[in-house]
């Protein structure tokens, strides 16, 4: 597993926060971007953050404003592209080789938590194709049991309307992002896991039905988990 060669030098924070200064703030100017429930996010210690997955914004729209910076976890082919791979390097990221069993990857997730560090994940693996959650996989508490880390939520909504995998280019729209009250270690460990990623699905479901509401649409119609 690799990560930034960037990660540890002293000028490096200043770089993220410039970076995310203007990407940030074009996302948010451009789709009027509104937060919710940012005091849940820790201000330290370990943290998986799990959000769903609505275009290739997410990752500067489930960051927003948030003062610690979130690690994301691409493909390591991203590293090929020019420009845009030595850029994202240059980031907070832990780059995770293509192809390579889940175990492993989860490794390196669980020692980068233990390290203190947050996290971010989108488990649906892919953009959404109605805008919809979908059912988040047992197993995926793994990770907080192994790291002693807290899980959490985090919805975005708005970006399937203005950006949906079916069309090229996004356009301009409304935007809401909300953080929900972070699952402990103990209360995972104690639901056990087809039960915690049920009740995450959940979770992040009624949190979504809350944002729509708050963003005047009409929330989605899901069967249970």
């Amino acid at each position: 597993m690799t990560e930034s060669r960037l990660q540890h030098r002293p000028l490096r924070h200043i770089w993220y926060l410039f970076c995310r200064f203007i990407s940030v703030g074009t996302v948010a100017a451009l789709y009027r971007l509104k937060t919710w429930g940012r005091e849940n996010v820790p201000a330290d210690g370990p943290l998986l953050v799990v959000c769903n997955h609505q275009s290739f914004f997410d990752p500067m729209l489930s960051q927003t404003w948030v003062k610690r910076p979130f690690y994301f976890v691409p493909r390591d082919t991203l590293l090929n592209v020019r420009f845009w791979g030595r850029l994202m390097a240059s980031f907070y990221v832990i780059f995770i080789r293509q192809g390579q069993a889940d175990i492993a990857a989860m490794k390196t997730i669980i020692e980068s938590l233990k390290e203190g560090k947050a996290v971010c994940l989108y488990p649906e693996g892919t953009r959404t194709y109605d805008g919809r959650i979908d059912n988040i996989k047992p197993g995926f508490s793994l990770m907080s049991r192994r790291s002693g880390a807290p899980v959490l939520p985090v919805v975005i909504d708005g970006m399937f309307e203005a950006w949906p995998r079916t069309q090229k280019y996004p356009k301009r729209g409304r935007v809401g992002v909300m953080y929900g009250k972070p699952f402990s270690a103990d209360q995972i460990k104690a639901l056990g896991d087809e039960a915690f990623a049920e009740e995450l699905t959940r979770t992040l479901r009624g949190m979504q039905a809350d944002l729509r509401l708050k963003m005047g649409r009409e929330p989605f119609e899901y069967q249970d988990p």
